[in-house]
């Protein structure tokens, strides 16, 4: 998931632009822009490129062990039939 500090930033550059007139609701409307953006992302089920390229590695390994056991029963296939 998104970190925390992210939303909050993203939601204070929303409300930053507001006209000095605003700005007595602008943490009002910071906090209801983060809680937004939160549900957003989380519907949208977003994660984080540490998290991908963990489970890039984790696929990559995933992948080179199952073409050793190919390999393998391959050469088990081959014994067999030798036999």
């Amino acid at each position: 998931m998104l970190k925390p500090n992210f939303l909050k930033k993203l939601a204070e550059e929303l409300t930053g632009s507001l006209p000095a007139h605003l700005q007595g609701v602008k943490k009002d409307l910071e906090k209801n822009c983060q809680l937004v953006l939160n549900k957003t992302f989380a519907k949208l089920e977003l994660i984080t490129r540490e998290e991908f390229d963990v489970q890039a590695k984790v696929l990559a390994r995933t992948r080179k062990k199952l073409e050793e056991l190919e390999e393998a029963i391959k050469h088990l296939e081959k014994k067999k039939h030798k036999s």
